[in-house]
């Protein structure tokens, strides 16, 4: 079965390329809460923004368009040792799909000015949905990520 997605809007980030993020990674897996960036969603869209205000993070769902690599393991930069893709954040994946939860700064017209910025520029943006408290988990376990 065969899906297309159309991007509802794109990423501005400092990030201009994939070398780029991996140098922010390097420093750990919350390396990126201060990094700002800006999302921009498309005319067609941006009613869709319509009392996105309130919340203070959206969960982002984006592509990792320029990986071009789909591989099973990766080999996660502040750890190095071999892991399964699917407990890591690695862009090299059997569907190219990520997602962030971003603090949501300021919305102005059809553009989000956004903290913890994890894409890197033009990084087309499949959709946006509020983080809200059913998002929050209690009893919660971090596998390798627990050192």
């Amino acid at each position: 079965m065969e899906m297309i997605f159309k991007p509802i809007g794109t990423a501005h980030s400092p990030f201009e390329k994939k070398e780029d993020i991996n140098k922010t990674r390097n420093i750990g897996p919350k390396g990126f809460e201060d990094v700002r960036g800006e999302l921009e969603i498309f005319g067609e869209f941006a009613e869709g923004l319509k009392d996105i205000d309130g919340f203070s993070h959206i969960i982002v769902i984006f592509v990792f368009h320029k990986s071009t690599e789909k591989k099973l393991y990766a080999h996660p930069p502040f750890d190095g040792k071999r892991r399964g893709v699917f407990s890591t954040r690695s862009p090299n994946r059997p569907n190219p799909i990520g997602f962030s939860v971003l603090k949501l700064i300021k919305r102005d017209g059809n553009k989000l000015q956004v903290l913890g910025m994890d894409m890197i520029e033009g990084t087309p943006i499949l959709d946006i949905k509020p983080y809200t408290p059913r998002d929050q988990k209690s009893e919660v376990r971090f596998g390798w990520l627990e050192k």
